[in-house]
């Protein structure tokens, strides 16, 4: 299987997963309600907006602080 290169200013599904502190299923379920849209890669492999990640953490973040 052949190994895509990322495009900067985004994320794998792996490294979205630690930022946010989440499993693989956590991601996917971010995905499906809505919370998190995928930015690239592929169905299998998908890659994630630093930005929007940055923002999903940032938002968690407050709302546990609360």
């Amino acid at each position: 299987m052949e190994s895509q290169i990322i495009r900067p200013g985004h994320l794998t599904a792996h490294q979205t997963a630690h930022v946010l502190g989440i499993g693989l299923d956590g991601v996917r379920q971010l995905v499906r309600r809505g919370h998190l849209a995928r930015s690239g890669g592929s169905p299998r492999q998908p890659w994630y907006s630093v930005t929007d990640v940055s923002a999903l953490d940032a938002k968690r973040r407050t709302r546990n602080a609360a």
